[in-house]
């Protein structure tokens, strides 16, 4: 499960016309529309967690989503009546690197790109978020970090559609890391530990990766993460790993290939569950959910989930499946107030 060789978040831009004109982020000018096209948007903004209004419409009827930075889905499509006007509000994270910790800087600044059936941008303005705004941290690997190309996509990657202005995802999984790997890289755990804040979530799904590592080990790397975030004052939740697509004969995925059981018997699941239940962590059993929702989906409904028509790959999720994955993770947060209701996107 390492990085793939996949197009860059440049090249789309390229070939949807990004050439506005960078915004004068230091001369006292708003950050707003002069600074689009019809098809993208970009802000000469340093790294840090920006608010964004969007003001959706036109004299048509339209239809709008919004992505941004490493092909982030931001804001869910959105349908607005001929002659009217929607706003709506997201918070995005600006980083270098913009998507893997470990890949490619990608562009400097904030960029955008609008999509949907009938796109419509009637006006935009971009503001540096409140110091309090909140942040979900993503520690996990590549079936949760932000793929760099097509037909890939991590649920942390479509995670942040769900989410309002006021708390902002900043997606720091990597491909083909585990819990060794992610402690020992500078630039995963060692970078990301220091910018937890206070009320900070920081997620945790590590597992896929772990083919090697023993049930003693593992148990540890997983405590020293929690513990790790406590230190800063952020709240740990663990993430068990969604089940790959591998089916027994009787339709179920009642096996160690599906269920994340690795070749020295560490039932990965269940070691995330006795960590959490150990250490007062909340826990959300997306092992659980997936498998249920694959079984309900069958052999051939299940295959749009994953990458199978594409890759014959039945661990890595398409755009599609990323999407129901983080809607299950978006429920989840939800239904244990660990994001406030206000800033959940439920429609």
């Amino acid at each position: 499960m390492r990085r793939f060789n996949l197009a860059l978040l440049a090249a789309v831009a390229l070939s949807t016309g990004l050439t506005a004109v960078p915004a004068q982020a230091h001369a006292g000018r708003p950050l707003g529309i002069d600074n689009c096209t019809a098809t993208a948007c970009h802000f000469d903004v340093p790294a840090g967690t920006y608010d964004v209004k969007v003001l959706l419409g036109g004299d048509a009827e339209s239809s709008t989503a919004v992505s941004g930075e490493t092909r982030r889905s931001l804001l869910p499509e959105t349908a607005v009546a001929a002659g009217e006007r929607v706003a709506r509000s997201f918070t995005v994270n600006v980083r270098t690197p913009e998507g893997e910790p470990t890949g490619a800087d990608g562009t400097p600044g904030l960029d955008l790109v609008l999509g949907g059936s009938a796109p419509a941008l009637a006006d935009i303005r971009v503001t540096p978020a409140a110091r309090h705004t909140r942040q979900i941290f993503l520690v996990g690997d590549s079936t949760v970090c932000d793929q760099p190309g097509d037909p890939y996509s991590g649920w942390g990657q479509r995670l942040p559609q769900y989410l309002r202005k006021g708390v902002s995802v900043a997606n720091y999984a990597d491909s083909g890391e585990s819990t060794v790997t992610y402690l020992s890289e500078p630039r995963l755990w060692a970078t990301v530990q220091p910018l937890i804040r206070p009320g900070d979530l920081v997620l945790v799904q590590l597992a896929h990766n772990d083919k090697t590592t023993d049930e003693a080990t593992y148990r540890a790397n997983l405590e020293t993460l929690v513990a790790g975030v406590r230190e800063k004052g952020g709240e740990p939740v663990l993430v068990t790993p969604i089940v790959r697509r591998w089916f027994n004969s009787d339709g179920t995925l009642n096996n160690n290939t599906a269920l994340l059981v690795n070749g020295l018997g560490v039932d990965h699941p269940a070691v995330i569950r006795s960590v959490a239940a150990a250490a007062d962590v909340p826990l959300i059993d997306l092992t659980a959910k997936t498998k249920a929702l694959v079984e309900s989906l069958g052999v051939e409904g299940s295959k749009a989930i994953y990458l199978y028509n594409e890759k014959r790959d039945n661990t890595h999720t398409s755009v599609h499946g990323a999407t129901v994955y983080a809607g299950l993770v978006r429920d989840e947060l939800a239904a244990r107030h660990l994001v406030p209701e206000g800033l959940v996107r439920v429609g």
